[in-house]
């Protein structure tokens, strides 16, 4: 340990939601931070804005370059969303839901206390000490100013925040390698198939219902500690299945076999707030229960989600799924979704006229072999980039107790 590292109250390290340092004019141009703005991943800011201070000297946060945002709301404050400013115009203005704190200029680096928040004991504390009703907790500031930290001296501190930021550095290359590889299957996609609407001529066009023996609900049953795990909207993401959030629901056992899973059904969902999310797909296989822990378990789906089996002589899973995320697919979702009380829905007869190409079988199947060498790609990525996280979540660990 540092011999002249000491610990110290946060409370008396930074000041918590400063306000405005200077008065300023109506048409002063300001930065302006939405919360999408915040990259929970990355912890920084994605996108900011210009707007003139008229526009946002009321009803919202303020904060200057160089200040840590922590979003204090559920779920964005679960999720991470923590981001040290950078912007252009200063001061900057943002959501009422961040928390802004600004360290004491050379006794607390912004980066070193950035990493310490954002490590997940810090965050699960903090969800523990939230306050007020389902839907609307926040973490108070005196969470913050209460936390304690090992504060070594200033250019140590600056030595262990380069060296965590060295590792979140690798940690974004592996996750842009990822996202070029979902990319990636898009393009081979339109390389072998070209835009699918323009090829009507050689192709057959059938309606998804035609190639799709059944559609079905899922269970309304609520989730309880016991039960068949059951795929919901947030298991549903990137055009396949997460398994990092699986919550269990009793069923009886006619329910359970008509809503088991079979290798290669199709799952859409079909609510959401967001009308881009509607009709997003995922196929499911063996490799979801292995994943999740419950090898050989049935695993069945909620009421948000569509099964679709397909007739596996007609058409891929793989190349349907494709088809429905690129844009001709999302065109049509969106053209035939509903908007009831803010929800953007599409319910199995829309989503059953929707009309598809079909290309011959072979050429679908020979689609499916070069996603499957991609898709070994990216399982090397995803084993790497875990790799990453738990020296991550080490270095964390051993920096804040002095021993990095």
């Amino acid at each position: 340990m540092v011999p002249t590292s000491r610990r110290a109250k946060l409370a008396d390290l930074v000041t918590l939601n400063p306000r405005l340092a200077k008065p300023l004019g109506s048409e002063d141009l300001v930065s302006f931070v939405p919360m999408i703005a915040v990259d929970a991943d990355t912890a920084s800011i994605s996108t900011t804005e210009v707007r003139r201070y008229a526009d946002v000297s009321k009803g919202y946060t303020t904060f200057e370059d160089g200040d840590i945002l922590v979003a204090k709301i559920t779920p964005c404050f679960e999720n991470g969303k923590i981001a040290q400013v950078k912007i252009v115009h200063s001061p900057g203005f943002g959501s009422t839901e961040f928390h802004v704190l600004r360290p004491h200029h050379g006794e607390l680096d912004s980066r070193y206390l950035l990493h310490y928040l954002r490590q997940d004991r810090v965050r699960h504390d903090g969800e523990r000490k939230m306050t007020g009703s389902a839907g609307q907790r926040r973490v108070p500031p005196h969470f913050f100013e209460n936390l304690y930290l090992l504060l070594p001296p200033i250019v140590e501190q600056r030595r262990i925040a380069a060296a965590l930021d060295q590792v979140e550095e690798l940690r974004g290359k592996r996750r842009e390698a990822l996202t070029q590889l979902e990319e990636l299957t898009q393009s081979i996609f339109f390389e072998m198939f070209g835009d699918p609407t323009k090829r009507q001529e050689s192709w057959n066009i059938s309606n998804l219902r035609n190639i799709v023996s059944e559609f079905r609900y899922g269970t309304s049953n609520k989730s309880q500690p016991q039960g068949v795990p059951a795929l919901r909207i947030p298991n549903v993401t990137n055009s396949e299945i997460d398994t990092s959030d699986l919550k269990l629901v009793p069923v009886s056992s006619s329910e359970r076999e008509r809503l088991r899973l079979l290798e290669g059904d199709l799952l859409f969902v079909r609510t959401n707030g967001n009308p881009n999310l509607v009709g997003r797909c995922a196929i499911y296989n063996r490799d979801v229960a292995a994943r999740s822990g419950r090898p050989g378990e049935d695993f069945i789906y909620a009421s948000y989600l569509i099964r679709a089996r397909l007739k596996m002589d007609v058409i891929s899973q793989v190349y349907l799924r494709e088809f429905m995320l690129g844009p001709a697919g999302r065109r049509a979702l969106r053209s035939r979704s509903k908007t009831s009380a803010g929800q953007f829905n599409i319910n199995t007869e829309s989503l059953g006229a929707i009309e598809v190409p079909v290309p011959p079988l072979d050429l679908q199947q020979e689609y499916v072999r070069r996603v499957e060498a991609v898709a070994e790609l990216k399982n090397n990525h995803r084993a790497y980039l875990a790799e990453l996280d738990a020296l991550s979540a080490s270095l964390q660990y051993r920096a804040f107790q002095g021993e990095l």
